[in-house]
């Protein structure tokens, strides 16, 4: 795959496509849904830093390791707020983590399969791995807030629920025993921490972890996806 021509220009050309059209129709503001992707990889951080709205993920380190998505959605999230400065277009961006909850469709994204894993895969080991969770419907309303709240501007990160893999595996199991979890873990050290302090500063509530994953293993049953 050409990353350049398959994942990196549609990202930041069909980002900027956009706003230029909001711009000529003259929208008052855009809300732009990027990823958490654009703010957590970027290995010269201190170690256990908390990582704010103020961090970018390293360009150069997303090229290096190959990992297109996450330089995708870097470009075309700087490449937004480059063109809101320039031409004045109110431009607000949002960062969520893993998106979790119901879903409307049975296809399987990215998100969902970090779940699915868990609870089909039966993996003989898995890192246990920080996993920074967020409500599908909590997102939602964050785009809304940032939206139509006159004070809101810049980046907001949306992640609600940090923890890690064992032990969200741990309530999954208490809440469906009989799936096939997976049976051991290997510890990770020095990982990344978000931070949604600024978008609960804006008025922000997020929905408790249990129903999150609940409605989202009620809503993969009913998609067929756990059969």
């Amino acid at each position: 795959m050409c990353a350049q021509v398959e994942v990196l220009e549609p990202a930041v050309n069909g980002t900027l496509n956009v706003l230029k059209a909001c711009l000529d129709a003259k929208v008052k503001r855009v809300v732009y849904v990027s990823s958490a992707a654009a703010v957590a990889l970027n290995p010269g951080w201190p170690k256990d830093q908390v990582v704010d709205e103020s961090c970018w993920s390293d360009k150069d380190y997303c090229k290096t390791t190959k990992n297109w998505y996450c330089l995708s959605k870097t470009l075309a999230e700087s490449e937004a707020l480059e063109f809101s400065k320039t031409t004045g277009l109110d431009v607000v961006t949002i960062c969520p983590t893993i998106i979790l909850g119901p879903i409307l469709q049975s296809n399987v994204n990215a998100s969902t399969l970090v779940l699915l894993k868990l609870l089909k895969e039966g993996s003989e080991s898995m890192e246990n791995k920080l996993r920074m969770i967020v409500d599908v419907r909590d997102v939602a309303e964050a785009i809304l807030m940032a939206y139509e709240k006159p004070e809101a501007e810049g980046r907001y990160i949306s992640a609600t629920h940090i923890i890690k893999t064992k032990d969200l595996v741990d309530v999954l199991r208490s809440l469906y025993p009989h799936y096939n979890y997976p049976k051991n873990f290997t510890e990770v050290e020095n990982e990344t921490r978000l931070s949604s302090e600024r978008l609960q500063k804006l008025g922000w509530r997020y929905r408790p972890l249990n129903k999150t994953l609940i409605d989202s293993v009620e809503s993969y049953r009913a998609a067929g996806l756990l059969d």
